[in-house]
């Protein structure tokens, strides 16, 4: 008995030191397996649960980082590593009370490491921030609207200023094609024109159902995009690849425009100026990172307050609001950011109904459309990300069948090749920001769909250079430690 165990723990520990290799080459899916077969031969190891907390936290699965690193802290209540792998996860959640306890914990058990020392300071200053800006907000009944108050024709355009500019109200091809280039250069337009495109995009998203129809005639096509994620330069090769957008070449990109890649307001300022240009040639649809909270923590907020203005951040979490959460192309695809419900029976009318108009919820449908996955096993289960939930193939099947629709796509997940099917053929996940963050190696994918058959057509494509600004480059410092 005791030679298996030893045995055991051998592999054990040799299956850990390849999980590791597997990290370090960015694998994180692989190190996860190997960290899990490594747990299956010897569950008492703290290191291996706090390890595979740390490759989860990498693949944004934070709720199972939450369970791996408690455990580890069960199995060894003085493993600092524990309570560090645990806080990181929290603190991509947004939930910073919870982190701060577990650094606190963390000083506690090395009351002499510098390390922990400053992440605890850093960790203290954001929550006394956070608890400081939850002190002097009003709450969404009370609060006018931003857009409301902002005049695009009382800014003046300098004489010196050099970048594309829009003629009176009506933005043209020709300026946003010098737009797209001043952005290759990294330049950034005038505030004035920023405003207009902005406020002018949010005429036309407040007056659109949350769910919309979308109607391609026979004969023509309709191509679907994934999460971008701020990789303008990615963005430019779509439309390289695919055409730029017209009535003629009409999109849908399926929410998650920014955060994380570190040129999100030259892709959303390109989004809401085709969308402001061909109204039917672009469509956009509500992630879970056009949210204020995700914003704070994944560098959006601090990217605008560098290139604009403390106002525009507001003004954008205001727009992100009048986002739709849904499309159905030709009555048949249904198209949201993350996934379906906790419950069965939810009609497109239910869809349709929900009123948008907020920062997302925690719970409900809302919340579930923009953060559930699939998972290859049939019923439901708990979401890896500590937010939705995971779906099985029968939730897909029996939602597809009480709407009389053939196929769902969504995207929100990174996939090596850009996409992937699941649920018999019945749901396709389209990921449009290849390389993501610069270290995941995957491509990205477009789906075009042409009527009448809406068969999909999906194109991989690889990442393309970009000038030498790193993701997260304007995230707050505590957070991109964590990283």
């Amino acid at each position: 008995m005791g030679d298996s165990s030893n045995s055991n723990v051998q592999k054990a520990e040799e299956l850990k030191l390849r999980a590791n290799d597997a990290f370090k080459a960015n694998k994180f899916s692989q190190a996860v397996e190997l960290y899990d077969q490594a747990i299956d031969l010897n569950g008492s190891n703290a290191v291996y649960w706090a390890n595979r907390a740390f490759a989860h936290t990498k693949l944004e699965e934070y709720g199972s980082a939450v369970q791996d690193a408690t455990k580890a802290i069960e199995i060894d209540p003085k493993y600092s590593k524990g309570y560090y792998r645990r806080g990181a996860a929290y603190l991509a959640m947004g939930k910073f009370k919870e982190a701060l306890k577990d650094f606190q914990q963390v000083k506690r058990i090395c009351p002499n490491d510098p390390d922990a020392t400053r992440k605890l300071k850093e960790c203290e200053k954001a929550v006394q921030k956070i608890r400081f800006e939850e002190a002097i907000s009003v709450g969404d009944t009370e609060r006018r609207s931003i857009a409301d108050s902002l005049d695009y024709h009382i800014i003046e355009v300098e004489p010196q200023y050099t970048g594309a500019r829009i003629d009176g109200d009506t933005i043209t091809l020709d300026f946003v094609k010098q737009m797209l280039e001043d952005f290759k250069k990294q330049r950034c337009i005038h505030k004035r024109y920023a405003l207009q495109i902005v406020l002018q995009a949010r005429d036309l998203l407040r007056a659109v159902p949350s769910l919309v129809d979308v109607n391609v005639p026979n004969g023509c096509h309709f191509t679907v995009c994934g999460d971008v994620h701020g990789q303008y330069f990615d963005l430019l090769n779509i439309f390289e690849l695919n055409g730029l957008p017209s009535e003629d070449n009409p999109y849908l990109f399926n929410g998650d425009f920014v955060d994380r890649g570190s040129f999100s307001l030259e892709v959303i300022l390109t989004l809401f100026a085709f969308k402001c240009l061909y109204p039917t040639g672009m469509y956009l649809a509500r992630g879970n990172h056009e949210s204020k909270s995700m914003n704070k923590i994944y560098g959006f907020e601090g990217e605008v307050k560098s290139k604009l203005s403390d106002t525009f951040v507001e003004l954008f979490a205001e727009v992100f609001c009048c986002l739709p959460l849904a499309h159905v192309i030709n009555k048949k695809v249904f198209v949201v950011h993350g996934g379906l419900f906790s419950v069965d029976g939810v009609k497109l009318s239910d869809i349709k109904a929900i009123d948008r108009f907020c920062e997302p919820p925690e719970e409900g449908l809302m919340c579930e459309i923009l953060w559930s996955d699939p998972q290859p096993q049939p019923g439901r289960g708990p979401s890896k990300r500590g937010v939705g939930l995971s779906f099985g193939g029968d939730v897909t099947k029996r939602f597809l069948e009480d709407n009389n629709l053939d196929l769902v796509v969504r995207s929100h997940e990174v996939k090596d090749e850009g996409y992937e099917t699941m649920h018999d053929g019945k749901l396709i996940t389209v990921f449009s920001a290849p390389n993501y963050c610069d270290q995941m190696g995957n491509k990205g994918a477009f789906i075009r769909f042409n009527a009448p058959d809406l068969k999909p057509d999906i194109v991989s494509f690889s990442a393309v250079p970009h000038p030498d600004v790193k993701p997260m480059a304007y995230a707050n410092n505590f957070l991109r430690m964590f990283q």
